[in-house]
Formats: C-alpha cells, structure tokens, sequence
C-alpha cells in the first residue's frame, strides 16, 4: 500500500471509531460505518480489522463495558438503566456480557465496589493483596503523538483508538511503543465536561503531527508509581489513596506538572480485570543539603 493511502485509511478508520465509541448506545449499521468511512460496505470490515486490530463489534463492546463499569461504581441508577444507556436490549443480556469480560455479574461488581488490586510492579497480584505499593522512578524525556480529550476521564478510550488507528497507518505502532495518558485537571474541583487530558503514545524524534494530532514533548521527571491491576473504570479509588494517604506521610512534594498513567498491557487483547495501569505522579526534585 502506498504511503498516501496508508495515511487516508487511518484517517478515514479513525472516523470509525470514533462515531463506534461516541454513541455506545446505538448499534451502527455496516453501511453507515462505511459511509463514515467513506469505504465500500463490501471491503469495510476486512479495512477496520486490519487498521485498527479489532472488528466493530468489539470496539463498541469495550466502549460500552468501559462506560457501564464506571456507572456501576459512581453512581446509584439500577442495573437495568444502566443496561438500556449502554445499549442493551435487557438487563441479562448486559450481565451476560459483563459477567463475560469482569468475571463477576453488575451488581456483585457494584457490591464489592470493583475487582481491580493494586499490586507491587512485576509482582504477581493475590486475591488476599490490599496493600498499595509505591516506587521511586525516574521517567525519562519522550515525546508523544497525542489527541487532546476534553470531558469525563473515562471517555478517553475513544481518543486512544483514533491516535492508535493515526498510528499503524503509519507504521508507528510496534512492540517498544508506550501508550501514555496525561491528566491535566481534579476531576473533585472542575466540571466533567471541561476536564481536559491528552491520549498518546510513544514517538521517536522524525514523527510530526497531523490534524487533531499534536506532539507534545514531556520533559524528564521524578515520579511515584502505582501500579493497578483491574478495570480502568476503578482508577479514581487508587489515585484518592495515592494523594490522601501516601503523599502526605512520603515526604515528598508533587510536581507542577500533569499526571500520568501508562497502559502496560493492551485493552484490546486484555480482559478488564487483567489490565495493568502504572499511575504516575510526578514529583518536585530532591534537594541535598550541603555537608
């Protein structure tokens, strides 16, 4: 394929996804995909898989699982209205299917308040595990092909598929790329609807952007590290922990700089309770007093 039509598919996929993932309520038909597309109904689903890894279908039950897991744990809506804004014909079928990828049923998730563990990083995780665990790390200098996201954090997955699809269009996406999100508001202090974060990955120092994606240069830090091991929908109860209790008793003084999360495994090919999220918050440099 030649590099100008690598390109277009990527763009034109990216639409896709996005119109997949806006509207999790709804299921798409193949024609109106490969309208948005702007490709042949005919060629459509072979076209997405190829781009993007993942067939439609998929990427809208991901969008809708992802969604619905946060209502579970946020709010207080019945499992059934929940099940119908996610776009569910009936509560069983949505329990099937959420039974399916969490291993657990709506209401048992909702009963123990998710299923996610924070784990030592490179350490296997046990049932019998509640203690957080943070390291020291010194996060070296990268650069990111990003899309901005703007509203609730847990609708950022659609702007990771897009700047994944502008990517392997590309050939920029590979066994070393790290995919990164950057966290620029408290989501207690300012309205969902304005938070703002920026959902990339790794790049090397020829790749430029392109339309809605942008290269942001993210300077060397020194970092705490969480790492979580469940559902990304359960982040925010790691990160009340991580700025209540252990950095007020570390000693240590956050940076002003935004945080981040490194997604070490790939939702895609990864169940939600097997998805490992490092949670970086960076901090202020040590400074070493003289002898």
């Amino acid at each position: 394929m030649k590099p100008a039509t690598q390109l277009s598919y990527g763009r034109r996929i990216a639409r896709a996804m996005s119109h997949v993932a806006d509207r999790p309520d709804r299921t798409p038909t193949l024609e109106e995909l490969a309208a948005v597309a702007a490709f042949s109904p005919c060629h459509f689903h072979r076209i997405y898989r190829a781009v993007a890894g993942e067939t439609p279908a998929e990427t809208l039950a991901r969008a809708r699982l992802s969604r619905a897991a946060a209502e579970l744990l946020r709010g207080a809506s019945p499992v059934a209205q929940i099940a119908r804004r996610a776009g569910y014909g009936s509560a069983a079928a949505f329990t099937r299917a959420f039974r399916a990828a969490h291993g657990v049923p709506p209401a048992a998730y909702r009963a123990r308040g998710g299923i996610g563990l924070p784990v030592p990083a490179g350490d296997p995780p046990t049932e019998e595990s509640a203690m957080f665990h943070v390291t020291l790390r010194d996060l070296p200098a990268m650069r990111l092909a990003a899309i901005r996201h703007t509203g609730p954090y847990h609708g950022i997955g659609a702007a990771f598929d897009r700047a994944q699809a502008w990517g392997a269009a590309r050939g920029l996406i590979g066994p070393n790329t790290d995919f990164f999100g950057l966290y620029h508001d408290d989501p207690g202090s300012v309205p969902a609807e304005r938070l703002r974060a920026d959902a990339g990955f790794t790049v090397g120092p020829e790749v430029l952007g392109e339309g809605e994606v942008r290269i942001l240069e993210v300077p060397a830090a020194r970092v705490a590290v969480l790492r979580f091991r469940g559902p990304y929908a359960e982040l925010e109860r790691a990160y009340g922990w991580l700025y209540g209790e252990w950095l007020p008793g570390s000693g240590e003084e956050p940076a002003d700089r935004p945080g981040l999360e490194r997604y070490v495994n790939d939702p895609k090919r990864t169940p939600p309770p097997a998805l490992l999220t490092d949670i970086m918050l960076p901090l202020q440099k040590r400074v070493v007093a003289a002898a």
